[in-house]
């Protein structure tokens, strides 16, 4: 019957529907799917696109220079349709800008340089760095690619249209465009880099960030965490000795540096439910 030129490009429900309206009853329309399937007939009609799999990056920093962060965002020229690009290389565990390039174009051969200028600076050595980044052209470059291999970096991308993937740039692109000096637009290439030099130096030096502990990116990138923490357990004892009554549930700690720092956490396995009799 589903061979039968009648139905034969009609589906399951269709074709049961229809004998039932006719006073015939063969079987389900799940029957008709199973002997379908069984003659390999069952397939989407249209030719569709096949997306690939893509694997969700699960990436950990103990300690800085471990997993760096990458991204470049738009900023506004002086006209409509004009736009300066903010290269930033940001190290995920101790937010730290360590390095950063503002200018009139995105490019591979840009990256390449920021990229190679960075490892250099900071002293990176073979098989001790991943960085992260989205796929944006430049990120998934081949001369890019070429230059992490001849460096010995691991790279990992974020999965497509998932911006939770590369959480820490995104985060860090809001801080500079919420403060409060942030411009509308910028006048010259030159007035982007000064702006940009002035953030980076305060986002590094001055900003205590609510991740790290309300340390700077700076101290924890130093190595100077827990000397910091240490002097503020002695104040926050102090003033409770001097007055206890302020604090009337625990003595007070301070913020925890941070142990360590993850693009997507390993999601916690669901237990096992239990085998009933």
């Amino acid at each position: 019957m589903l061979h039968s030129d009648r139905f034969v490009d009609a589906p399951p429900a269709q074709v049961h529907a229809t004998l039932l309206e006719e006073g015939s009853y063969l079987c389900s329309p799940r029957t008709m799917y199973r002997l379908l399937a069984e003659s390999g007939e069952v397939r989407e009609r249209r030719d569709q696109l096949r997306r690939p799999h893509y694997q969700r990056p699960e990436l950990r920093a103990t300690g800085k220079n471990q997993v760096w962060s990458w991204d470049i965002t738009k900023l506004l020229g002086p006209a409509k349709w004009t736009y300066f690009h903010l290269y930033v290389i940001l190290d995920i565990f101790s937010r730290y800008v360590v390095g950063w390039l503002v200018a009139d174009r995105e490019s591979a051969a840009l990256a390449q340089r920021l990229i190679a200028e960075t490892c250099a600076k900071e002293g990176i050595q073979p098989g001790q760095l991943g960085i992260h980044a989205d796929r944006g052209s430049s990120m998934s470059s081949k001369p890019v690619a070429l230059l992490m291999a001849d460096l010995g970096i691991t790279k990992t991308h974020s999965r497509p249209h998932v911006s939770n993937d590369n959480a820490f740039s995104e985060s860090q692109f809001k801080t500079l465009k919420y403060r409060p000096d942030f411009p509308e637009r910028f006048g010259s290439l030159a007035d982007a880099r000064a702006f940009c030099r002035d953030f980076v130096e305060w986002y590094n030096q001055e900003h205590r960030h609510s991740g790290i502990g309300l340390m700077t990116p700076a101290s924890v990138h130093q190595g100077d965490a827990e000397r910091i923490t240490a002097a503020r357990r002695v104040t926050l004892l102090a003033a409770y000795h001097a007055h206890p009554e302020r604090f009337v549930r625990s003595q007070p700690q301070p913020p925890a540096p941070p142990h360590d720092a993850w693009i997507n956490p390993p999601r916690p396995r669901a237990e096992a439910l239990p085998v009933l009799p």
